[in-house]
């Protein structure tokens, strides 16, 4: 019996990844699709309700606003819905803004495709007012409507067991003749018909508590500097909890190390003896030390999301943005990149101006993702006490941010933009504790996953590079790394940057993953303690500072450079951005030290 596809189709901000995550239990995994130059989030469930079980497969479609659109993501939900029409499309509404929202399920309506609506966020209409006769929407849209709030799970059950009615009662094959979205003007008719007979909305905005909230936070002078205090006490806040908990990781590992995995590697020869122990285990160990702050990290970044708060930031920085020619979408991505910069770059796609886009991927990879945010969270707590430590964490954020504002101002004028911008600002909500941590396992998870084969490849690279040509002193100026560390010595010594932290850059180029690993690898420590003594006996704090400012700023991983080409199309502007950055981050830290050293 061949599966039942159901596709999830709403505008942005409607709760529709979140219905998603809940339906699918955390089992979601990417999958391409004939004639889609993406991949989509996508899982398979198992329906229960006829003589045989069927299996469902849920697809993720990107947030849109209208099938007319001529954004990528609009693009790409149109070829999605044409070249590989689902069996069902379930049209996530959110239900306190259901003026605006009905326009797209009108669209979906006239492709004749089986549908029905998931109101969301059922539970806020009271709070603002809003009144929806559901009866009158159903007979309407000629669909069935269900009331749900996917972030309490609530109604969940009921849209489950509808899905499955309509899945059994399908034909085995469903006609892939191409529909085409009914004219603009039958569907503004359709609509006004609908809000008069089924939608009372309130004369005035309800909710109190998101005017109250926004008259401060959004304040022309108060907005900008609330703002950068909120994101200051974060990262006071992730690194005063977050490093004792490292510090018991650590030794828990560095028990494991000591009484099971040499017991174990003890009989082999000494050459693998060391691969296994110090350059696998070491390197390993060092990076997931940092799980816990990392966790802590998208926990907090999360709560400010979900809160609504971050929309209210990318409002306030839409005007800076639209003079260095981007826009508040453009400073919401940059903030994306803080997790990773490869789905901020793959987020560019909203944008229906290629100009836009190509500046907004130059700017991404300035951002400080969670692999540099790792080697900076070492260094600083290594080399500088903790309240200063969180300090430098924080500066590091501000000249990621200064880095992507003198790069807008610069370039604009190359990539000039007119598109106009739409910006949601969703109320206040209090985000679900279970939801947080599990958008924070997740991430770390994925972090970790996505990660793992770059450490494993660069830990054992560097630990060769130490290590041969056979018989000389490990990490000395006659290894592989040593020989390497010298060649770079011209180009990075005015910067002070020694030749085993040039080692530990060029393998950075790879993933930034791999800094910290090789790092611990280079000095033979796994505990994070030792590997932070070995580098402060060595560096001062200016050159900790301009190493981690190099570290910031230059060439982003292969990934994300991969990324930029597949999105830009261009070898030119790949080339230009790797060029741009690593200029830019040996200019920044020449500078750095001139001034902290005369």
């Amino acid at each position: 019996m061949s599966p039942v596809k159901v596709a999830l189709l709403g505008m942005p901000n409607t709760g529709k990844s979140t219905l998603f995550n809940a339906l699918s239990g955390g089992h979601a995994h990417i999958g391409n699709w004939p004639g889609i130059t993406v991949d989509l989030s996508q899982a398979e469930i198992e329906l229960e309700g006829g003589e045989e079980h069927k299996k469902l497969i849920l697809v993720d479609l990107p947030g849109v606003y209208d099938l007319h659109g001529f954004s990528e993501d609009e693009a790409i939900v149109q070829r999605f819905l044409n070249q590989t029409p689902p069996d069902l499309v379930v049209i996530v509404l959110n239900a306190s803004q259901i003026d605006r929202q009905l326009h797209l399920a009108l669209q979906v309506r006239s492709l004749q495709l089986p549908a029905l609506v998931a109101l969301n966020m059922s539970d806020e209409v009271n709070r603002f007012g809003v009144n929806i006769d559901h009866s009158a929407l159903e007979a309407g849209l000629m669909m069935q409507v269900i009331p749900i709030s996917a972030k309490h799970k609530q109604g969940l059950e009921l849209l489950l067991k509808i899905i499955t009615q309509i899945s059994y009662s399908l034909p085995e094959h469903t006609s892939n003749d191409k529909k085409n979205v009914a004219i603009e003007e039958d569907i503004t008719k359709n609509m006004q018909s609908l809000l008069a007979s089924a939608i009372t909305l309130p004369h005035q905005w309800r909710d109190r508590l998101t005017r109250q909230v926004d008259s401060i936070v959004l304040h022309p002078w108060l907005g900008l500097p609330l703002f950068f205090l909120t994101m200051f006490s974060t990262f006071q806040f992730i690194y005063a909890l977050g490093v004792p908990v490292q510090a018991l990781l650590n030794r828990w590992l560095d028990t494991i190390g000591h009484l099971l995995i040499e017991p174990l590697v003890t009989p082999l020869h000494p050459f693998w003896q060391g691969l296994l122990i110090d350059g696998l285990y070491k390197g390993i160990g060092t990076v997931m030390v940092f799980m816990p702050v990392i966790f802590l990290f998208f926990l907090v970044i999360g709560i400010i999301e979900d809160s609504g708060y971050l929309s209210r930031a990318a409002y306030l920085m839409d005007a800076l943005m639209e003079r260095l020619g981007l826009d508040g979408r453009s400073f919401v991505l940059s903030l994306m990149g803080f997790g990773c910069n490869v789905p901020a770059i793959l987020g560019t796609r909203v944008m229906r101006s290629r100009s836009l886009r190509l500046l907004s991927m130059l700017i991404i990879p300035f951002s400080l993702c969670s692999a540099r945010l790792n080697v900076f969270l070492f260094i600083a707590f290594a080399l500088f006490r903790p309240p200063l430590a969180a300090t430098v964490i924080f500066s590091l954020y501000i000249v990621s941010f200064l880095a992507a504002l003198l790069t807008a101002f610069l370039f604009k004028g190359h990539f000039i933009s007119r598109e106009p911008v739409v910006l949601e600002l969703p109320p206040y909500r209090f985000p679900t504790v279970t939801q947080m941590l599990k958008r924070a396992w997740a991430e770390v998870k994925h972090f970790w996953v996505w990660s793992r084969r770059f450490i494993v490849f660069g830990v054992v690279a560097v630990w060769l590079m130490n290590n041969l040509p056979l018989g000389v002193e490990p990490a000395s100026a006659a290894s592989l790394s040593g020989r390497l560390g010298e060649a770079l010595q011209p180009l990075l010594q005015p910067i002070g940057i020694n030749p085993s932290l040039a080692v530990a850059l060029v393998f950075g180029f790879v993933a930034k993953e791999i800094v910290l690993g090789g790092l611990a690898v280079t000095y033979g420590h796994t505990d994070h303690i030792q590997l932070g003594q070995a580098l402060a006996s060595e560096l001062t704090r200016v050159q900790a500072y301009s190493f981690m400012l190099f570290t910031l700023l230059y060439t982003p991983c292969l990934s994300t450079i991969a990324a930029i080409r597949a999105e830009s199309k261009d070898w030119y502007f790949t080339g230009l951005s790797i060029i741009w950055s690593v200029g830019l981050a040996w200019v920044s830290c020449w500078i750095f030290i001139q001034l902290v050293t005369r």
